[in-house]
């Protein structure tokens, strides 16, 4: 009890330095705290007892996400170590601009599908345990049109059928963290951790998606220009960051591993309590 009570503390911790370190545009330390967290939150789900009904399929949802926290991390410090952008001067072309959306645009459809496979685990989990009130059931699929038309008033400007083949990985995610909410509530804990938390990753889902929409859309663009239509090369120039709370990041990194720690500790208190009664 004291291992997983640790665990969840320090998960708390690492996930409220991750915010932290996203207001202050500290990326690296923000994804390195973040996967500190999803760390710790697969170390309490697997010591916590009375969780043996949704134990290893919690675990792996949450190591999926973890292993996505990993690959952003990597994805991150190659960015920084690499060469970067190159001025117009060296040699800044289309085809250079066409190869760094791409790259983008493939790791941003990885990290999709990987969300996507982490939040059917945990679906899978919550699966596991004991309906119940089915009013709640009722209010969740209720709940679920919520983020719903967020993410399609969000990408509705962006989006078109072209986009489909590109960003498909992203739609789904969005649809089965949707769908996670939509069913919690069949199998809510008493303070309704699970929905609370298919919520918060239906937001971050829908959030992910909405960018990757917008990225595609913009590379799309400029692979496949209107007819007559002069495109003129540039470098998109922004103000520095140091010294700006970035609340958007924040935020965003909040709901991702808020969402994810509720799902756990919700699932492994439906389980304990589904062993009571």
């Amino acid at each position: 009890m004291r291992a997983s009570f640790g665990l969840l503390v320090a998960s708390l911790a690492a996930g409220l330095l991750s915010v932290a370190a996203a207001l202050l545009a500290v990326p690296a330390a923000a994804l390195l705290f973040g996967l500190v967290t999803l760390l710790a939150l697969l170390g309490y789900v697997l010591v916590s007892r009375g969780a043996r009904r949704v134990r290893w399929t919690v675990a792996a949802g949450i190591g999926l996400l973890a292993v996505v926290a990993v690959m952003r991390l990597r994805w991150h410090q190659e960015q920084v170590d690499g060469p970067g952008w190159l001025s117009p001067g060296q040699g800044l072309t289309r085809t250079a601009l066409l190869a760094h959306g791409q790259q983008t645009i493939d790791r941003g459809r990885l990290a999709a599908l990987g969300l996507t496979l982490g939040v059917l685990c945990l679906a899978a989990g919550a699966s596991a345990l004991p309906a119940r009130d089915r009013r709640r059931g009722a209010a969740t699929a209720v709940l679920a049109l919520l983020p719903l038309a967020w993410f399609g008033l969000c990408s509705a400007r962006e989006f078109s059928r072209h986009l489909l083949p590109t960003v498909w990985p992203a739609l789904l995610a969005v649809l089965v963290a949707v769908g996670a909410l939509a069913l919690s509530g069949w199998r809510a804990d008493r303070r309704w951790l699970l929905p609370a938390g298919f919520l918060l990753l239906s937001l971050a889902a829908a959030r992910a998606s909405s960018d990757l929409v917008a990225v595609s859309s913009g590379w799309l663009e400029l692979a496949n220009p209107p007819g007559g239509a002069f495109l003129t090369m540039g470098v998109a120039v922004s103000m520095p960051a140091e010294g700006f709370p970035q609340v958007s990041q924040a935020v965003e990194t909040a709901a991702a591993l808020a969402g994810a720690g509720l799902v756990a500790v919700g699932a492994v208190r439906g389980s304990r309590e589904a062993d009571a009664s």
